[in-house]
Formats: C-alpha cells, sequence, structure tokens
C-alpha cells in the first residue's frame, strides 16, 4: 500500500472520530498534553501505571483507535527498549517490514506503534503491506525463490516449517526474551508450539484460537421460544453447545426477523468465499468435535503415513452441515469471506451466530463499526453428541457427555527477524529490538483490548480488573475471557500442525470447498476426496518421510 494512501485513511479515521465524538471531542482536546518528540498524549493521573494509562488510550465506548492513539500507545511503552538501546543507536539503519493491511488493522498499527520507537533509535522503516489473500501467495514466492527481500515478517506459527526448517529466520538474542518476558506467555505456547527445532525465533504478538460468539438478544426473545416450543423442538429455546444444535436453530431462524434491527434473522454464518487460505480454518471449526477424538492427537492427517483424513466421515459432516445451511444464510453468501461474516456481517448486526478468532471480542465495544456490543456472548467451540473414532473406523458416544476440541487455528501471529540481518550487528539489534518493542508486555495488552488483529495470549492478560478500568463491563469481559482461557486449557484442544506447505494443504482445500459449495460435486464425500487427493499430491512433492517425521514431532508423539 502507497504511503499516500495510508495518509489518507490516517486523515479518515480522525474525521470519524470527531463526528462520533461530538462535542465530547472538543472537550477531550482540553485535556491534551505533549510527549517528548512531539507526539500527543491524554492527561493522567500521576499514580497511573503504564497499563491503566494505555487501557485508557481511547477508551472503551469512544470508538475505534486512529492513528494518533497508537502512537501514544508506543511511546508510553517505549521504557523496555530504552534499557536495552540508547537513543539514536541506530541511526542511518533502514528495515523493511511485511506484513498485513487487514481491516486497516496489523501494518497499520505497527506504524502508530513503531513511530515513536523510530523517533528515539534513528533507525527508518520501510513497509510492505499485504491483503490476507495475498499474504501466503507472496510469503511462498520469496520462500521458494529464496529472495527474501524483507527484515521483518509478520508471520503465523504455522509458516515456520517453511521458513525457520529453511533456515531463513534470525534465532531470537536472550535479551529479546527477557525484554518481552516471555514466561508471562499462556501454557500452550510454550515448547514445543513456541519452537522450532529447539530453538525460538517467534515473537508472539498474538494466541489464536476460534472461539463461539452469540447474540444474547435472539437467545432471550420470548416469541422465538414459544415459536421454538410450538415447532416441538426438543429442549429449551437457548444457546447451542452442539454443532447439531447450531445446525436446528440455523434452520430455525430462516424467515424469521432479526430482533435488533428488523431485518432478516440468520442463524451460523459460514464464510463460503475463499480467504488464501485462511478461510479453512471455518470449516475447522465446524469440523473439530467431529474429527479429534480425546484418544489420538491426530486430526487432519494419519500421524504414521500422512494419508489425509479430510474425506473421512467426520470432516464429510462438517462440509455436508455448511451445505444443509446454506439456504438459511444471507444473501450472496458465496461471496463472504471470514473478514465479510466477522466486521460486515455479525458485528453489523447480521447474524446471530459465529465462529471467529478474539478479533470479535475485543471489537464487539470498541469498533465504530458495532452494534453489538451489548448483546454479544462468547463460549468455546460447540461440540458434537459423537466423534468419529478414525481407529476403530466408527462413530462414538463419549461417557463424559459431548466432544468438544478448541481449534487453536493459526497459533498466533508473531514477528520474526530474517536471517538475513545476522551478518550486520547493528542491524541485526535494530531489527529485534523493532520486534520486541511490538511484543512486549504492556503493549500487548492493549492490543488484546482493543481492535488489532490480535487476541489475549498471555497470562497477565486475564486481570479481569485492568479490562474494567479500560471501561470493559466485567460480565461481558469475564464471558470474553473465559472462552478463551478455556480454549487455551482444553484437554482435547486440536493443535495445528506447524509443517512445510501447510498453506497450500489449506489453498488447495479453499479451491476445492468453493466447488463443493457452487454444487459442483455430486456430494460432499466426492468434493472430500479431491481435497484428500490434491493434499496427496503436495505431501510427495514436498517429500512424505520428511512431513511424518515434523507433523508427529508437532503432534508430541
Amino acid at each position: 500500500m502507497k504511503v499516500e494512501i495510508y495518509n489518507s485513511i490516517v486523515k479518515r479515521q480522525a474525521s470519524r472520530r470527531d463526528i462520533l465524538r461530538g462535542s465530547a471531542s472538543l472537550a477531550a482536546l482540553a485535556g491534551l498534553s505533549t510527549l517528548a518528540g512531539g507526539l500527543p498524549n491524554a492527561a493522567f493521573a500521576a499514580s497511573d501505571s503504564v497499563r491503566e494509562q494505555i487501557l485508557k488510550i481511547p477508551g472503551v465506548g469512544n470508538g475505534s483507535p486512529t492513528d494518533s492513539d497508537w502512537q501514544k500507545v508506543g511511546a508510553l511503552c517505549l521504557e523496555a527498549t530504552k534499557a536495552n538501546v540508547a537513543e539514536g543507536e541506530f541511526e542511518g539503519v533502514e528495515l523493511t517490514f511485511m506484513g498485513l493491511n487487514n481491516q486497516n488493522l496489523h501494518n497499520f498499527l505497527f506504524r502508530g506503534f513503531l513511530k515513536p520507537w523510530e523517533a528515539y533509535t534513528g533507525a527508518k522503516i520501510k513497509w510492505v503491506d499485504l491483503a490476507q489473500a495475498d499474504y501466503n501467495a507472496r510469503l511462498q514466492q520469496a520462500i521458494a525463490t529464496g529472495t527474501v527481500d524483507f527484515d521483518i515478517v509478520e508471520m503465523g506459527a504455522p509458516f515456520e516449517g517453511d521458513v525457520c526448517g529453511k533456515g531463513l529466520a534470525s534465532e531470537m538474542p536472550d535479551w529479546v526474551k527477557d525484554q518481552i518476558e516471555m514466561d508471562d506467555y499462556v501454557g500452550y505456547l510454550s515448547a514445543p508450539v513456541g519452537t522450532w527445532g529447539g530453538k525460538t525465533y517467534r515473537v508472539s504478538i498474538d494466541g489464536d484460537c476460534h472461539n463461539f460468539n452469540y447474540r444474547k438478544d435472539y437467545f432471550a426473545n420470548e416469541e422465538f421460544a414459544q415459536a421454538w416450543k410450538a415447532a416441538g423442538h426438543e429442549g429449551e429455546w437457548a444457546v447451542p453447545t452442539t454443532w447439531q444444535k447450531v445446525q436446528e436453530v440455523t434452520k430455525f431462524l430462516n424467515g424469521k426477523t432479526d430482533p435488533l434491527s428488523g431485518l432478516p434473522a440468520h442463524g451460523y454464518l459460514d464464510p463460503l468465499k475463499g480467504w488464501g487460505g485462511f478461510g479453512f480454518y471455518f470449516l475447522a471449526s465446524r469440523a473439530t468435535a467431529y474429527a479429534k477424538h480425546p484418544n489420538d492427537p491426530a486430526w487432519l492427517f494419519d500421524a504414521d503415513t500422512m494419508k489425509p483424513r479430510v474425506n473421512n466421515e467426520a470432516w464429510v459432516r462438517a462440509i455436508q452441515d455448511v451445505l444443509d445451511a446454506m439456504p438459511s444464510q444471507p444473501t450472496d453468501q458465496l461471496n463472504a469471506d471470514p473478514g465479510v461474516t466477522g466486521f460486515q456481517q455479525f458485528l453489523a448486526g447480521t447474524g446471530s451466530m459465529l465462529s471467529w478468532w478474539g478479533d470479535i471480542g475485543s471489537s464487539a465495544k470498541t469498533s465504530d463499526t458495532s452494534v453489538v456490543g451489548e448483546v454479544t456472548g462468547f463460549s468455546i467451540l460447540p461440540g458434537s453428541d459423537d466423534v468419529w473414532n478414525h481407529k476403530e473406523g466408527k462413530w462414538e458416544t463419549l461417557a463424559s457427555g459431548p466432544n468438544h476440541s478448541p481449534n487453536m487455528a493459526y497459533l498466533g501471529w508473531g514477528v520474526y527477524v530474517m536471517a538475513r540481518v545476522d551478518g550486520d550487528e547493528k542491524k541485526k539489534k535494530a531489527a529485534w529490538s523493532a520486534a520486541a518493542h511490538l511484543g512486549g508486555k504492556d503493549i500487548s495488552l492493549w492490543c488484546s483490548a482493543y481492535p488489532s488483529g490480535f487476541q489475549p495470549y498471555r497470562q497477565s492478560h486475564f486481570n479481569i480488573a485492568e479490562w474494567v478500568g479500560a471501561g470493559y463491563d466485567e460480565a461481558f469481559i469475564e464471558d470474553y475471557l473465559a472462552s478463551e482461557a478455556d480454549s487455551y486449557n482444553h484437554p482435547n484442544a486440536a493443535i495445528e500442525p506447524r509443517i512445510p506447505g501447510i498453506f497450500q494443504y489449506y489453498s488447495v482445500a479453499e479451491d476445492e470447498l468453493a466447488k463443493i459449495y457452487a454444487g459442483k460435486y455430486a456430494s460432499a464425500q466426492e468434493g472430500a476426496d479431491a481435497i484428500a487427493a490434491a493434499w496427496e499430491k503436495i505431501t510427495d512433492q514436498i517429500g512424505r518421510e520428511s512431513q511424518i517425521k515434523l507433523y508427529k514431532a508437532s503432534l508430541g508423539v
């Protein structure tokens, strides 16, 4: 993205904020002071800690944060950098940073956070901005051709097989581990998920999982409750806890009226358009409760052979669920990718149920586009009344009740420094300092609380009092954080394998799913078989034996 486009968006953000705040925005200006370096900062009580101060920028209920807010947060969180870097130490260093521009988040925030860092250290950053759908292709091109033209990259953990496995990343220095306080990460991000080959490369800035978002006003609606009972449905009208009930509720709501908007009501929202491989996660979130047996760590491939499981009975059921729900989806859902279902539909008031990353929770009350902040509830992903026992070749009903398996989708974004800086100590330290600033303990709390593209991933993020201090309702934030923590800590969580080519698998699956949803296959089974056949070819191209070894390592077997 060109700098002039970025600057234009920043100006629009500031204008939009003023309109939303009205006269309140004028009063707020009177309370501004200026930080060293000319960056504006809101006035705070002398007793406020850094964490208390940043959580008041801009404050829950004051609309979406803008570039000036990101700069304020970045400036307030500079003390950890100052402990390791002298002022002006990186003068003359230019770093190239590649990352996303999704929803005007990711790289946009990084720009703001790093402007005070640039002013203090003297380094300059050149930005490479990518849309989500373009990200995988751009990264894979750099890997395949050996032409890594960036010094720092925002990257997800699943790509480590391609990048770290090929020696393209720089190993994290010990001083960075200390600065970012790695021991504060939630347990599932520790080794082996947090390392590659026993070494640390990733500054985590996220801790991904899909949770379940739902509209409380739908499930408190008396008319729906009476109609549900009159139609002879089993059980009370309530938030579904299994995918079987999700399907039943979705079909029931077809033709009814949304209690908030008065527009057509909808149940579960499926993204039916691909998203550069990332859309596959949403089918996976429907499938894990069917496919991830508590006694089997594998759910995507057989661990001993890399034979795909994507065409077994569990995955076929998940695909069929999507097909069965399509008549109840909003108009033109075939053109809705996950960005649409999350931000243009659910947060904007369309639909009653959605699986997504934690962005929905942090955006519900802090985004200009959200109208559902007062009526959104959260839980772990729905379970299933039965689970496919792949080893036994049959469906099994567990004595413990419905099977749940939260999808640890993507394992979180991270900031990585490329090995190409290792020959220049000044540039290497600068790159790692920038990465450490973005992954700092305090700045990460702000990113978890406000729209950023990231969700809670540190133990310290689960302090309810801090979120309430920012302006969140206690009941809302308890509900949201519980859905995150319960997913991270679930004993049957579906952990994504960090194997080379993982997004090649996902991308080809998206291509075939598009054909399935468009009716180009005679059945869900036929389409799933096509995905499995394509996955077998990818495995053979990469090398089956090496994939088996790495897949087993990722599963801990």
